[in-house]
Parts: structure tokens; sequence; C-alpha cells
């Protein structure tokens, strides 16, 4: 069945708000928060997540699980989106960094939160699309870049937030340095069968601070470093 209706992806997109709000309730004893804060549940609701997954998987958009979006990724589970969004704390007066855009559908949430959005992609294929994605959504306040996320965006550094949506080993110390005093960066880290979602701060005097959330599991995060490492 392909739905193709305004009406049906309404009707979904609010099933799978339900649903973000009954796991982020069973979740409140590894994540220290029991919902999900209004702007993040509206930007949810105003981002069409159909429009940024393969064409043949539209009719399962808003399933509460990750998705194949090609070239070997996933597009995140929803309940992850919105618990991400919700622990990075972004407002309008935001500029944030997002590393590993996807097809844009964080981007695009981001979007409706943040003053601008930077976005680094490192496969082509998935860089290009989501630009073309955002575009059709009349989304002007992202800009994306094909590179390697691991060392950020330096350019437009510091950051208020950045958040990072594949799974470097250890923090990455590009995105460490870029990150603003009182800044804030949430991140999935680790080995991949040991991973944590993290949310790291930077006080004003430039000393930083880790928080670990709860066990998560990523997309390893590709970076033109580790083809060095291999080769050496």
């Amino acid at each position: 069945m392909v739905y193709d209706r305004d009406d049906d992806f309404e009707v979904m997109r609010e099933a799978m708000l339900e649903t973000i709000a009954i796991h982020a309730r069973r979740a409140e004893p590894h994540s220290g928060r029991d919902h999900i804060g209004d702007a993040v549940l509206q930007a949810l609701r105003t981002v069409p997540r159909h429009a940024f997954v393969p064409f043949e998987i539209q009719p399962y958009a808003y399933l509460d699980r990750p998705l194949p979006i090609g070239s070997g990724k996933t597009i995140s589970q929803p309940f992850i989106v919105a618990l991400m969004t919700d622990l990075l704390d972004v407002s309008s007066e935001h500029t944030v960094l997002e590393i590993g855009t996807g097809l844009g559908y964080q981007s695009a949430v981001l979007a409706r939160l943040a003053g601008r959005v930077f976005t680094v992609e490192f496969i082509d294929e998935l860089a290009e699309e989501a630009a073309r994605r955002l575009a059709e959504q009349g989304i002007t306040n992202v800009e994306t870049r094909l590179g390697d996320g691991a060392r950020g965006w330096p350019e437009h550094a510091p950051f208020d937030r950045i958040m990072v949506t594949a799974a470097p080993d250890l923090v990455p110390p590009a995105l460490l340095v870029q990150l603003k005093p009182g800044g804030r960066m949430v991140v999935p880290a680790g080995i991949p069968d040991d991973q944590k979602l993290l949310v790291v701060t930077k006080d004003a005097g430039g000393r930083i601070a880790m928080q670990e959330i709860m066990a998560v599991r990523f997309s390893e995060l590709e970076s033109e470093d580790d083809d060095v490492a291999r080769l050496a």
C-alpha cells in the first residue's frame, strides 16, 4: 500500500508522537526525563518524515524504528531523534552544527528550532540528496557540506550546539574545540557493541564535562582519519 495523501501521513505522524511519549516515560530511569519538550514535539509534528526517506519505504516512515536510506545508512528511530533533540536544548538564537546529515530529517527538525544549522555529510550521494530534499521543503536556514564530520566545520565555529548522529569511538577533539563556551553537544560514542549517548558541556572557562545518558546503537562515524590509520 502506498500512502500519498497528506491526511494519511498526518494520522501516522500523530501516532508516532504518541509512541514517542510512551517511550519517553519508559526510558525515564535511564534518560532522566519522562517526557519530550513541547517545542521538540511541535518540530516533529511539522516536519514530514516521509519526505526524508526513499519513496518505496514512505508507508513505514512514521514507525518508531530506524529505516534504511541508502549507502548502508539509516534514519534514526523517531524516539531517539526526539530524545537527542530534547537533550540538545536548542533555541532560536543558537547556531547548530550537525554531523551526519543522512537525507536531512534531523537537519529539518533542528531547523525548526535553531537560528542556523550547518550540517556535514561524509557520503556524496546522501549529501546531495539531503540538500535537494531540504530545498524542496523550503528550509532556508540549513547549509549542507560534503566533508569529514570528525573535523567539524571550522569556518563557522564556534557553535552553540553540536549534534552528532553517528558514533565515534571517542568524541572527536575537533568538535570539542569547535563547541562554544557555554555550549552543549549530544553525541553517541563508544565501540560498536558498547555505545553510550552522551551530553557534553563546556563551561565559560572551557572545561569539558560529559554525562552518560543511556546505551544506544548507531552507525560508526566515518572519517578520512580512519583510512589513514588503516594504511599506516
